[in-house]
């Protein structure tokens, strides 16, 4: 803390202060573009354009040369020196067909949006194309804040980490629809093929609520292709050495005018028994799943559009032996076998309206519906769930005597019906049907360009916990034109759910016990960054620190360490807190070399039993540093990415007998990732290697010889399980 306070008193006599540039991003006949990417030139200060295609960036005393990029279009550039005054009226031309491949500047992986006074970046297209990026989950690799491993080593679920906490803290959306809930919180990054994503915003710590009271740690919003700027036709298609092929479509219609629709297409087959390591076990899950999307964008008039669509996902899971016999009864007399059937049906549907006199106010609604079925067995346990959920959100958005009060003002409502069934020997099930209805306003004030101040604060009636109110704060303070403070604070609450949020767990010998009077989760955040731009040797750089504290009220502790035989779930009776500290520097020493460099600390510890202790399967430390390269004309590009992973707590197992022993915890070690991708006029070809140095956890699974025995168990993971991975792929693009 002291280091970074030092660091902050050193920036600030160094910068002065500055003004605003303000703009409008349009298409013909004067059409707001939304979204569109305004940035410094060889940095990432950045933001986007809101609803009306308008933004406000900051002048720079250190950077001239602004940015103005939207996929389809061509690149504009304005020098901030021969501007007059602080106005841009950005008119976007259509990219012209080229007989061949000419780039004179990539577009940038990563835009820290410099207006939001919630601290967030917005991870684009560029960087998720430096990994391979099959799904949601593989899409963080280069990101030094979000951890993304293997749950287990049988079914290839994944976990999700922020702020040392686990995923279930994450308000994950699907373009600001609350999604992944219950059952799919295992899956449901992988329910999410990468190839479709248009970016990814990630935002750290209490997040608006606007979208609901549920964030505690931060939020991950995903932005899918849209209908009015889809490519006419893309096309990916990936292989690995693991044994896993996919192809994923995506294609942008325009039906007429106003009426537009995309359609978006993923197929995955990975049916391959792949055993390398000889303990019997299949080291990655085979997976099939067909996953369809169709939306539409319908914009009858200058003041109203709409979009809806549906998704449909099918996917069949299978770890566990090899060589299972299907002909037989699922016995102790076969092999042991983990077989996920799931089927999800997705709808949503979103409109706006901008008042015809007054362009600054508009109402919206966005809902979002789901169905989820699952029917699977891990061995000899059975486990079937039904998930029933729909989320609606109308709001309004206004100010109060000028744009410099602003608020949003809306009610909600969630529908959640939640039936599953765990058979072992005996039943177990956390049924519940959820009614929550909700109102909330936010304010923000903007007294000068140097401050922003949201406020908001949101009431909820819970139909299983009663009433509650949720209060948040965001506090932006623009010290300088390179140098910004960030302070957020406040609560979220969430319900537990035991048996969906941790059926990797089921995957060893291991008992659930879940007491009866389980309570809502709440939780304390607060939060402070700070985000400084300066030029060291004639180049640019970007530092980006913080310090979050998450403190919880209530806690609904998952207990692996007291009992191997067992996984307990109990409300908390003590103290729980999360603790995280990051440091980020971004820079370009030479022309078109990227690299971004990264530490972060966390002490995370709760009291767990009778004990105050570190929780288990949270890394002490991590360091991350990336480097991308490009050619001068694009048409190359090599991406490198080594990830160092400090020790992490592991439960005891100290009881077993020795040969089931492991240690309790895990070493010291680092993963490297490396892309090669050669683009042409419309195809772009890429191979690459994951894991590089081969490093990987021995001997994962205990009692992988006989895992009926009480001493099986898969979920004592804290490394890589698989060897180094070869893959290679395709993409095929017509704007």
């Amino acid at each position: 803390m002291k280091k970074i306070l030092f660091i902050a008193f050193l920036f600030l006599s160094l910068i002065s202060w500055g003004q605003k540039i303000t703009g409008k991003v349009v298409e013909a006949e004067d059409k707001p573009l939304v979204g569109a990417a305004i940035f410094y030139k060889d940095t990432s200060i950045g933001t986007t354009t809101d609803e009306n295609g308008e933004f406000t960036i900051d002048r720079s005393d250190v950077h001239h040369e602004l940015i103005v990029r939207f996929v389809g279009y061509e690149t504009q550039q304005f020098c901030t020196h021969a501007m007059e005054g602080d106005e841009l009226h950005v008119v976007m031309k259509p990219n012209a067909e080229l007989e061949e491949v000419v780039v004179a500047k990539r577009q940038k992986g990563n835009i820290l949006d410099s207006k939001d006074p919630i601290q967030s970046q917005r991870i684009t297209g560029a960087e998720l194309g430096k990994a391979a990026c099959c799904n949601l989950s593989e899409s963080f690799e280069t990101n030094a804040s979000v951890d993304v491993a293997n749950a287990d080593a049988a079914t290839g679920a994944k976990s999700i980490k922020l702020l040392g906490l686990t995923g279930k803290y994450i308000e994950t959306m699907t373009e600001k629809n609350p999604n992944f809930r219950g059952i799919a919180s295992a899956y449901g990054m992988q329910y999410i093929p990468g190839p479709w994503l248009e970016s990814i915003h990630v935002s750290k710590g209490v997040g608006s609520v606007i979208n609901g009271f549920e964030s505690i740690t931060g939020q991950i919003n995903v932005e899918y292709h849209k209908p009015q700027r889809a490519p006419k036709l893309f096309f990916n298609a990936y292989h690995n050495s693991m044994g896993m092929s996919e192809t994923n479509l995506v294609s942008g219609i325009k039906v007429s005018p106003t009426l537009s629709t995309a359609v978006l297409g993923h197929f995955q087959d990975n049916r391959k028994e792949i055993d390398h390591n000889n303990d019997g076990f299949l080291d990655d899950p085979m997976v099939k799943q067909y996953n369809f999307f169709n939306r539409w964008l319908w914009t009858p008039g200058e003041n109203y559009r709409t979009q809806f669509g549906i998704k449909i996902i099918d996917e069949e899971r299978i770890g566990g032996q090899t060589n299972y016999n299907t002909s037989l009864p699922n016995t102790k007399d076969n092999r042991y076998r983990i077989n996920i059937e799931t089927q999800r049906v997705e709808g949503f549907w979103k409109m706006g309206y901008i008042l015809p006199n007054d362009r600054n106010s508009s109402f919206g609604f966005i809902s979002n519906f789901a169905h989820h079925k699952q029917r699977s067995f891990y061995g000899l346990r059975n486990y079937d769930a039904n998930q029933t959920y729909f989320y609606g959100n109308l709001l309004f958005q206004s100010y109060l005597g000028n744009t410099n009060h602003r608020y949003t003002a809306g009610v909600s409502f969630i529908y959640d019906n939640f039936d599953d069934r765990l058979e072992d020997t005996e039943v177990l099930t956390t049924n519940r049907t959820e009614k929550i209805g909700g109102a909330y306003l936010e304010y923000t004030w903007t007294p000068s360009e140097e401050i922003t101040l949201q406020t908001g604060l949101r009431y909820d009636n819970h139909s299983q916990f009663g009433s509650f109110v949720t209060p948040r704060l965001h506090f932006k303070y623009q010290l300088t034109p390179e140098t910004a403070l960030r302070i957020s604070g406040g609560n979220g609450r969430r319900t537990a759910n035991p048996i969906a949020e941790n059926s990797f767990l089921l995957a060893s010998n291991r008992k659930f016990k879940i007491t009866d009077d389980l309570k809502q989760e709440k939780a304390w955040n607060f939060g402070l960054s700070l985000t400084h731009q300066f030029e060291m040797f004639g180049r640019p750089f970007t530092f980006v620190g913080d310090v979050y504290r998450t403190q919880f009220e209530n806690q609904v502790i998952v207990d692996v360490v007291n009992d191997l035989h067992a996984v307990s779930f109990y409300n908390l009776d003590g103290k729980s807190y999360a603790n995280n500290y990051q440091a980020e520097l971004k820079f370009e020493p030479i022309e078109r070399l990227d690299v971004t460099t990264a530490i972060r600390f966390s002490d995370v510890k709760a009291d767990i039993g009778d004990e105050f202790q570190r929780v288990p399967f949270v890394n002490r430390y991590k360091g991350l540093m990336s480097l991308s390269y490009a050619t001068s004309n694009n048409s190359w590009q090599f991406d490198f990415t080594t990830q160092l992973n400090g020790d992490m707590k592991i439960p005891s197992t100290a009881t077993n007998p020795v040969e089931f022993q492991r240690k309790s915890k895990s070493p010291v070690y680092a993963v490297v990732n490396t892309q090669i991708t050669k683009r042409f006029k419309r195809l772009e070809l890429y191979a690459g290697i994951e894991n590089l140095g081969n490093y990987r956890q021995k001997n994962p699974i205990i009692s992988a010889e006989n895992p009926f025995s009480d001493y099986f168990d898969a979920s004592l993971v804290w490394g890589p399980i698989q060897e180094r991975k070869f893959y290679a792929g395709l993409r095929f693009t017509i704007e």
